[in-house]
């Protein structure tokens, strides 16, 4: 780094991902099964690629509107009355450059520099990164793990509430563990925002990866359409469009102008061709969810039973999501014992210590894959155990 360039202590500080880590080590090993990554094998699907080709065919690579295509709103507005089953308006929804830039607007519009901004851990390591970038100070509240997975103690989130907390993000169904939210802790939660004047950022991104039911318990189910809550998500994980970096917020039209303006000074709004790709998903795209959603069932099943046959490994079916948050007997450093796995066992895992420092002893699986892959990297692991850990 020339030490004529003078940067800001916060980009300095931003951390390096432990994921991409592994996944560079990785790189040139033949034959090894990838689950590190939060995605699935699945390309986008043909009739999405085909709204974007025929827009492109059309001329739409102009400005647009930086709240999102009129269609796209009432697109988004009329999916989440159905998902939910209540009334919605498109002037609760801007579209977004992607499910972080989501994220980051909220932060952004929710805290100041200093403020502090509450998160359940471990967790995806993006959100804390993006508070740092702002300035502001992410506060880790530890989730518990216990024979029934995951639970969130209500008893921390309180204590973790101070005079300069702002915001509270809610991850649920959660990344990296699949921890996820009754509908009992979610009115906890938002009765202590209301209580202090907090804002809730939900993340709500894997909503339709739940396996109990057609969505996840959800804010929406208990809320008051003038509440403090910023739902972001994105079309990444439902539609398989990771790569096309498209999301949503939602939240009351009261704060419509600050949303486009923070998007007006960041990208800009979102191609419209793009947009047309999202509108075919979100309008077409039902039957590819629900088959996307019994792939990864299937794939939870196979591979959680596997590793737990084992007898060494602490694992539990996940509710929500598509990973498993898993740690191995006598293993505590996860970061070059996930190098290890690539060279001995062919399978890419994340190493815990991406996701914080509440539990380094564990590695997250994206079981989100061919099922004949998920089998054959749940054998290779469950053989590497029995031989070497």
């Amino acid at each position: 780094m020339s030490d004529r360039i003078r940067l800001s202590r916060e980009a300095v500080e931003a951390p390096a991902s432990g994921i991409v880590a592994v996944i560079d080590y990785a790189r040139g090993h033949e034959g090894v099964i990838p689950l590190w990554a939060g995605e699935g094998d699945l390309p986008t699907p043909g009739f999405i690629a085909e709204a974007v080709t025929a827009s492109l065919s059309a001329g739409e690579t102009f400005y647009t509107y930086q709240r999102g295509l009129p269609e796209l709103r009432q697109a988004l507005s009329d999916y989440t009355a159905r998902l939910y089953g209540i009334e919605s308006s498109p002037e609760r929804f801007f579209v977004t450059g992607s499910g972080m830039q989501a994220i980051q607007i909220s932060i952004a519009a929710s805290a100041s520099p200093g403020d502090e901004l509450i998160y359940f851990g471990p967790a995806w390591p993006n959100f804390a990164a993006a508070c740092g970038v702002r300035g502001a100070v992410p506060s880790e509240v530890a989730l518990d793990w216990t024979d029934a997975g995951w639970q969130l103690d209500l008893d921390k989130v309180v204590a973790a509430i101070g005079p300069k907390t702002r915001t509270i993000f809610v991850n649920t169904p959660a990344n990296p563990t699949g921890w996820t939210a009754d509908h009992a802790t979610l009115k906890a939660l938002l009765a202590l925002a209301r209580q202090h004047g907090l804002t809730i950022i939900a993340d709500e991104i894997y909503s339709r990866f739940y396996y109990a039911a057609d969505r996840a318990p959800s804010f929406h189910d208990i809320m008051e359409p003038d509440d403090a809550i910023l739902f972001v998500n994105s079309f990444s994980k439902n539609w398989a469009m990771t790569g096309w970096r498209v999301g949503w917020i939602e939240t009351t039209p009261a704060i419509g102008t600050v949303i486009a303006n923070l998007t007006q000074y960041s990208t800009s709004g979102v191609a419209p061709f793009m947009q047309r790709g999202a509108i075919a998903a979100i309008t077409e795209g039902e039957p590819f969810v629900a088959m996307q959603v019994e792939r990864a069932h299937k794939a939870r099943d196979i591979f959680t039973e596997r590793l737990a046959a084992t007898n060494r490994v602490a694992i539990v079916q996940p509710a929500g999501a598509f990973y498993s948050f898993f740690a191995i007997d006598g293993i505590t450093e996860t970061r070059e014992t996930a190098f290890r796995i690539v060279d001995e066992a062919k399978v890419g895992l994340a190493p815990g210590t991406a996701f914080g420092p509440v539990s380094p002893g564990s590695f997250r699986a994206c079981f989100h894959r061919r099922l004949d892959e998920v089998e054959m990297a749940a054998d290779r692991l469950a053989d590497w155990i029995g031989r070497s850990a």
